[in-house]
């Protein structure tokens, strides 16, 4: 769900709106009682609406896989608290062929509602930037050429805000196993593969089984 209070013209909009909808809730309950109380519950549902749906009505167009220079492919990794695991590293390697391939990981800032709703991210965008570290340095270990960002804390938002500035040939999401992702809970794979006209690939990363001891 979109933040409507990330910018401070929004904001300010929205104070505005509490104001004038107080205003018409004592110009109702002047006039009579049920009148305020209608107004005030066709304001709840309108601002109820606005909540939970604008941000969805923002359909982007699809993107498709801009020209490269020869010989040059685009790859984005959106991955969160699985950016670092050998399954997801393992399919970056095997698609990063002979051909000269540029990898961008961009890691959304997990963060609590209230945060989100508060702006305040800088806790979360400190754990995403510490497990996107460690990843990069494994890539650039293996000799790709990878960079990285922290992206907003809704995934699919975050791969659209990365289209804008890196132009990806093809996409990899990387989630936990299906019962313990909530991405998957929230369609973000299926989004994407319906928003983004590109090849898209899921990678399932499964940490507690790579951190598990190896028996003998």
């Amino acid at each position: 769900m979109r933040n409507p209070f990330r910018s401070e013209a929004e904001a300010f909009r929205f104070v505005i709106g509490i104001v004038v909808a107080a205003a018409l809730i004592v110009i109702g309950s002047r006039i009579n009682v049920w009148l305020g109380l209608a107004v005030a519950c066709l304001e709840a549902l309108g601002v109820t609406w606005w909540v939970l749906f604008r941000g969805r009505a923002e359909r982007p167009l699809m993107q498709a896989p801009p020209p490269h220079p020869v010989g040059e492919r685009r790859i984005l990794v959106v991955a969160n608290e699985t950016v670092g695991g050998r399954e997801l590293l393992a399919e970056i390697k095997r698609r990063t062929g002979p051909n000269r391939t540029r990898v961008l990981v961009v890691s959304p800032a997990l963060n609590s509602p209230v945060k989100h709703w508060t702006s305040d991210e800088d806790g979360a965008r400190a754990a995403a930037q510490e497990r996107l570290d460690g990843s990069l340095k494994a890539l650039r270990d293996a000799g790709i050429d990878a960079s990285g960002e922290v992206g907003d804390g809704d995934p699919l938002q975050a791969i659209e805000d990365a289209l804008r500035t890196f132009a990806p040939d093809e996409l990899i999401i990387s989630t936990h196993p299906e019962g313990r992702s909530h991405w998957l809970e929230r369609g973000v794979v299926a989004g994407a593969r319906e928003r983004f006209a590109m090849p898209v690939t899921h990678v399932v990363v499964d940490l507690a089984a790579e951190h598990a001891p190896v028996g003998y």
